[in-house]
């Protein structure tokens, strides 16, 4: 069975990370269904989210009068989910597969901070696209001068500033850790406690920063946006087609929210009771496991249908681009 190297022998001197999991034994009749499975849906996941956010960005690039505010945060989300893919979905497939981390010390911390930085960034997005969404809205005239490309530009630039300086400690967190089981040596790349950071704060940290907190941000946003949408002019009565409208705006933003919130919350539990070593290693529970970081993964996957191809100018200027 699966040997879980923080709950076993070696539970004092290492906590799993966001990507370090259960040693496999090799006799262990998942392992081979792992070793099966699990390239292939990783390797799916990959390789759609690489292909629809370059399609995304590519559709932006290339049409000049698809540059406005909106647009340049969803290409900024597209970068953002790409990176994800490649620092993230590879490495995580691998860990899974392969009995030990084969990559060495440095790009254990390169490939844990790569995976904060591009999940903070990709949600954070979503935030500013959530507040661009509300100030057009709620504040159609008055947010003209605030919702320019300049603007829109040095709030991307200062979100991956502060992104990329607070997710330094992740590297330094973590590295490689060498340790015996069944007569032989192993590699894994876990968060190393004894570098003075607490696990259970890193990770309680994680899951407020990431999900919590910007989850919050969008749904108080979204709320105000529809109050307002729905509340319309005093004194009108709206027509069908003011009414029709509304409707296909509330259901993208619960569709969006519900996405986010769906797809990514079953793994930040996960590993959150990790920390406090209260997910301990069996059949179901790394089968969960697994679906859940196959679930979270996905959610950079279906970004671009939500925020792009599902708008008609998108779906206009891609059939443009691809003559």
């Amino acid at each position: 069975m699966y040997y879980d190297i923080c709950n076993g022998n070696l539970s004092e001197k290492c906590n799993e990370s966001a990507l370090a999991r259960p040693v496999i034994d090799e006799d262990w009749p998942l392992e081979r269904v792992v070793s099966m499975v699990v390239p292939v849906f990783f390797g799916l996941i990959g390789l759609a989210g690489f292909v629809g956010n370059g399609l995304v960005v590519i559709v932006v690039v290339a049409n000049q009068q698809m540059r406005s505010t909106t647009n340049l945060l969803i290409i900024n989300l597209a970068a953002a989910d790409i990176l994800f893919v490649v620092f993230c979905v590879p490495f995580t497939a691998t860990d899974y597969v392969l009995p030990e981390w084969p990559f060495g010390d440095l790009w254990c911390k390169v490939v844990q901070y790569m995976i904060v930085v591009t999940c903070h960034a990709s949600v954070y997005t979503l935030v500013l696209m959530s507040f661009d969404r509300f100030l057009a809205v709620v504040h159609p005239v008055t947010s003209m001068s605030l919702r320019t490309e300049r603007n829109a530009t040095l709030a991307i630039l200062l979100a991956w500033v502060v992104i990329v300086t607070s997710a330094i400690p992740v590297a330094l967190s973590h590295g490689e850790l060498n340790y015996p089981y069944k007569d032989r040596n192993y590699t894994a790349c876990v968060f190393l406690s004894e570098m003075g950071y607490s696990h259970v704060g890193f990770q309680v940290s994680f899951f407020l920063s990431s999900y919590v907190v910007p989850l919050t941000l969008i749904c108080l946003l979204y709320m105000g946006m529809l109050a307002r949408l729905w509340k319309g002019a005093p004194g009108c009565k709206p027509s069908a087609e003011s009414r029709k409208g509304k409707r296909r705006v509330t259901r993208m933003v619960c569709v969006v929210v519900l996405a986010f919130a769906v797809c990514w919350l079953p793994i930040q539990i996960i590993l959150v009771l990790k920390s406090f070593s209260l997910y301990h290693s069996s059949h179901i529970t790394v089968t969960i496991q697994i679906v859940s970081h196959v679930l979270a993964y996905t959610n950079s996957c279906v970004n671009p249908v939500l925020y792009a191809f599902l708008s008609e100018n998108f779906r206009k200027a891609f059939r443009k681009v691809s003559v």
